[in-house]
């Protein structure tokens, strides 16, 4: 498999007997600069029109990490809260329409995920994943916190399993403890195992009722309307806090 050298990421969808297959990349580990972000929150808006669909598949390139979260290098380069609210807009944006899109959504988790990546496996509706797919929220070591992506992390864990991930920030929780707290519903020894029960499963949703689907999306992402303007309120949080002396001073230690 080749992948991606494109600074800015790849993004491809195949539709394929009412799955639909969304696959993102970058060359950092599958970490999103703000222009994939936004590219990936559009998909799941055009998606969520287009009668051939039934469900949707999540997955990234490769066989390591499923995402590293947001781009490291924009992170760096924040330097006033408007492009601070706006970067960490980008996994709001993606969420909310991954929560609004009226098709549900299965997550293809292979590899170790971090920070805004744990935020893309809660927001599935169903994520698979192999035994190598570890998480991680580090946030707190550079002075911020994973407040974008909490609401839908704690959805999935709970807040005992959110203060446990996000306190002890320098620490991985392997896919079994993830599996056990209710993030994935299956872990596989193998990604040939994982892609095989993922195939499984989506042929098996696209041939359910659509209005059954469409009304246990809804019954599913009850009572979490309110989270246009929640996430949006926690980027603005997050940028000013990326401005904070101690965090500068942070990130400039990772820079080196």
């Amino acid at each position: 498999m080749t992948l991606t050298t494109r600074t800015n990421g790849s993004l491809f969808t195949k539709i394929q007997n009412k799955i639909a297959t969304i696959e993102f990349g970058h060359p950092a580990s599958n970490s999103f600069p703000s222009e994939l972000l936004a590219r990936l929150a559009n998909e799941f808006k055009l998606l969520a029109t287009n009668d051939e669909v039934a469900v949707i598949i999540l997955k990234s390139e490769g066989e390591r990490a499923f995402c590293a979260g947001a781009s490291f290098d924009e992170l760096v380069a924040i330097d006033n809260l408007e492009d601070g609210k706006a970067f960490f807009s980008g996994f709001a944006n993606v969420i909310n329409a991954m929560r609004s899109c009226n098709k549900l959504v299965i997550g293809r988790i292979q590899g170790k995920t971090v920070g805004g990546g744990v935020g893309l496996a809660a927001a599935c509706d169903y994520a698979l994943a192999t035994e190598a797919a570890a998480i991680k929220l580090s946030e707190l070591t550079i002075g911020i916190g994973p407040f974008v992506i909490a609401p839908a992390v704690e959805r999935k864990v709970g807040v005992s399993g959110l203060a446990e991930l996000t306190l002890d920030a320098t620490s991985w929780k392997n896919a079994y403890w993830a599996k056990e707290k209710g993030l994935y519903a299956k872990v596989f020894d193998t990604i040939t195992e994982l892609d095989k029960e993922v195939e499984i499963l989506s042929e098996k949703i696209a041939q359910y009722n659509p209005d059954a689907l469409l009304e246990m999306k809804k019954a599913l992402w009850k009572g979490t309307d309110h989270w246009d303007a929640l996430l949006i309120e926690r980027a603005e949080t997050s940028g000013k806090l990326v401005l904070s002396d101690f965090t500068k001073n942070a990130l400039a230690k990772f820079k080196k």
